[in-house]
Formats: structure tokens, C-alpha cells, sequence
């Protein structure tokens, strides 16, 4: 378990990840991370909960209209 410090910045507050945080998390200066509410708490990590449901929904999209894509693309 990583312990951390939530600290002031600016007028807002915030935590500094140590650096094997960031590497399991696969994370780096810039990226998006979510807080996740779960039965455990709240979980951080890199990935939109809801991706795979988007994806789904926008492979049934590109089926349906896969010809008309096609001629787009040209």
C-alpha cells in the first residue's frame, strides 16, 4: 500500500503520485485517470469504465452502415 498527502494547489487540493504509483498505473504527465466509486471505496485508474459499452455501441454503427463508410472513406 502507498501512503499519500493531499496538498494544496492553488486554490484547489491534490496528491503527488510516487513514481511506482504512476508506473503501475501506466500513467505519465498529462493522462486522464478516473476515481471509480466501488464496494472496496473509491478505485483510481486509467480506464474509462464505460469504454467497452461505447465500443460495442459504435461496432453495431459501423456494421449497420458499413457500405455507406466505405464510400465515404473514398
Amino acid at each position: 500500500m502507498l501512503k499519500v498527502k493531499i496538498t494544496a494547489v492553488g486554490n484547489s487540493m491534490g496528491i503527488i503520485l510516487p513514481k511506482e504509483a504512476l508506473n503501475k498505473l501506466k500513467a505519465s504527465k498529462g493522462d486522464t485517470l478516473y476515481l471509480v466509486d466501488s464496494p472496496e471505496g473509491l478505485i483510481l485508474t486509467p480506464y474509462q469504465r464505460d469504454f467497452e459499452a461505447q465500443m460495442k455501441a459504435a461496432e453495431k454503427v459501423m456494421k449497420k452502415y458499413r457500405n455507406a463508410f466505405h464510400e465515404l472513406a473514398k
